[in-house]
Formats: structure tokens, sequence, C-alpha cells
């Protein structure tokens, strides 16, 4: 695989291998952190964690809504071993660590903790990590929405919008990317959200 030329990675081709092998932190993006990074990264790689489920139950007061109004977006729930959340890990060299730990600690401050997790991924190479960094909001987060039919939760989201845009705009690209990265996987929630999502916009 050829290091990534994306916009958000600074590393050239002489540091690549160095970083590789030096940086000590991967984090693990299952939202909107797979199409949208904005942070320095020297690889990544498509996969997935185990025992967890995606939904969308964690209500955002800022980029997908308001403190009035606030949209839903993702977060994982405990689920079975064998229960697969693909995403995509992303290695961060040790020169940007704090920055990218701080922008990122700001980025979910509505209700995200960090959490280690084993890493599984499809990949053949030698620079795969055994665990990463996944941001997750428990229930017990002043903002956790919790459990409510698809077609409530499409039509919250329908009427949502924040400073990162349109809460139909993240249920439309997440689901592109997880098609993208993980076609053969079926993520019921998310893609009878996003066809309870679609006829609502088909009705106005």
């Amino acid at each position: 695989m050829k290091p990534d030329k994306s916009e958000n990675s600074h590393i050239n081709d002489n540091d690549l291998s160095n970083g590789l092998k030096n940086h000590m932190f991967w984090i693990f993006g299952y939202g909107s952190l797979i199409w949208k990074t904005n942070f320095p990264f020297v690889k990544k790689y498509p996969g997935y964690i185990k025992g967890y489920t995606r939904r969308f139950y964690q209500f955002s007061p800022d980029h997908r809504g308001t403190h009035d109004l606030p949209g839903r977006v993702v977060t994982l729930l405990p689920s079975t071993n064998e229960s697969r959340v693909w995403g995509i890990a992303y290695a961060i060299d040790n020169r940007d660590i704090d920055n990218v730990c701080a922008g990122l600690d700001l980025r979910e401050r509505a209700g995200y903790t960090k959490k280690v997790i084993q890493f599984h991924t499809k990949t053949n190479e030698d620079q795969i990590p055994s665990e990463v960094t996944v941001y997750i909001a428990d229930e017990n987060n002043e903002w956790f929405a919790g459990e409510a039919s698809i077609q409530q939760i499409a039509s919250r989201i329908a009427v949502c919008r924040g400073t990162s845009g349109s809460n139909p705009e993240y249920v439309h690209k997440l689901a592109a990317e997880m098609r993208r990265i993980a076609p053969e996987e079926d993520d019921k929630h998310l893609f009878e959200l996003e066809m309870a999502l679609k006829s609502i916009e088909n009705s106005y």
C-alpha cells in the first residue's frame, strides 16, 4: 500500500518509515472521523473492533445540532464478542500526539471519553496496530439520547444542523463510507436509518 497522500498528512516519504516505527498512538474513527480527520497522520488502515455496535444514540449539541435542538450522531454500545464495528485506524506521529489529542478532546467534548480497544483488519502489512484509542459516549454522559425507533431518529436528524453541517449529511456520508471500506458488511441500523431519512427528504 502506498503512503497516504491526503491533505491530512504532512509526513513526507523520507519520514514515513521512521514515523511508522516511532509513533505510539492510534486513533480509531467510526463516525465523522472516517471522512473528516482535520489532523495530521502517518498512515491509515480500514478495520474493525469487536464487542460493540454502532448506534445513533448520542445527541450532538454542537457539530450536527444545537443546544436547543441537538442532532443525533453515533456512539458505541457494548454487544456480543463477535459484533463488529468497521472504521479507520490512524497512526499519529510522536510529534503530533499532544496536539492531535487536544484537538480531538475538544471535538468530542459533548460526552465522549477515550477507551483502548483491540483492533482487527484484513490488511496484511507489518505496521498494523494491535490496539486503538476510541472515543465512546456511554449512557452515563449528559448528552446520551438513548434508544428510539428508526423513524423517530430519522425525524429528529432531518431537521437538525450544527457547526459542522447538516445532520442528514452526517448519515449519508457515514453510510457511503461503510459501503466503501466494508462492502460486505450489513450495518442494519445505519442503512435502515439512511432509508428512512431518504423517505423523509423525498416527501419535502
